[in-house]
């Protein structure tokens, strides 16, 4: 998601734009999965040696689109609903709507498991919400031994109102777990994968206003940035992550359909 190559910047409104039109465009989306109000289409070949881009859609009722917004963003709330988190948190603010975190997840044996160092950026419009991330460098949360460094391309959520207690989610990553996993294992595994994370989030949404009220209901400095108090980021200290910098691991020893089925048991 970078913009003239290598600098690290953040989020533009003709960024939130652009990634809004390809939520809402069919062109060029190739549907893989429709069932139960879940929706995934895929943009690029399965078989290709370069990661698809996995776009998933749910319709959430009894959910409102802020309460959705506040469920991606509550990290405390996250180790509640996530089961394949191991840890997640805050690394710094840039501005009072973008900051740079770490998120780390299990994976099936004999994988390694997997983490990300992320700029992340959202935006408010009016009813809807924007939440967007893509992989950067910080000095001071370099790859570490026991885990192999991913680089999201561009991932992001756009949750869109619909009436004031239902909202419909959009999901759309471009993510290379690197490790030498053929790309094209990868990208039929993002398939079975995508609708089991949606329905997560859906359910997690039916019960965060009753956690929350009773998890320190009013901060949410997602919201309300007076609250935040991260300590603050100059972009001069982040670099773009590529994924071609990344040690190679081998981890030929698995193959597709124990991924798949790993995944059928979380």
């Amino acid at each position: 998601m970078s913009r003239g190559g290598e600098m690290v910047y953040i989020p533009d409104d003709s960024d939130f734009s652009s990634f809004r039109e390809q939520c809402e465009s069919a062109e060029g989306w190739h549907c893989r999965y429709n069932k139960a109000g879940v929706t995934v289409w895929s943009q690029g070949q399965e078989e290709s040696c370069t990661v698809q881009k996995i776009k998933t859609r749910i319709s959430c009722k009894d959910v409102s689109a802020e309460t959705l917004y506040d469920v991606l963003h509550d990290t405390h709330y996250r180790k509640k609903w996530d089961s394949h988190m191991i840890e997640t948190y805050d690394i710094g603010r840039l501005t009072v709507n973008a900051d740079v975190g770490y998120y780390s997840w299990k994976c099936p044996s004999p994988l390694k498991n997997r983490d990300f160092v992320t700029l992340r950026s959202w935006l408010p419009l009016g009813n809807d919400y924007i939440i967007l991330n893509y992989s950067v460098k910080h000095p001071k949360y370099p790859p570490r031994k026991d885990f192999v460094r991913a680089v999201s391309l561009q991932t992001g959520y756009l949750i869109k109102a619909n009436g004031t207690s239902a909202c419909v989610l959009y999901y759309l990553t471009q993510v290379d777990p690197r490790g030498s996993l053929p790309k094209w294992v990868v990208n039929r595994v993002s398939q079975f994968v995508a609708p089991k994370a949606m329905k997560k989030i859906y359910k997690a949404g039916l019960k965060y206003p009753e956690w929350k009220r009773r998890h320190d209901p009013g901060y949410k400095p997602w919201v309300y940035p007076e609250q935040n108090t991260l300590p603050s980021l100059s972009l001069a200290e982040l670099s773009l992550q590529h994924a071609d910098s990344l040690e190679q691991i081998d981890e030929t020893g698995l193959s597709e359909e124990h991924l798949s089925a790993s995944d059928h048991e979380a």
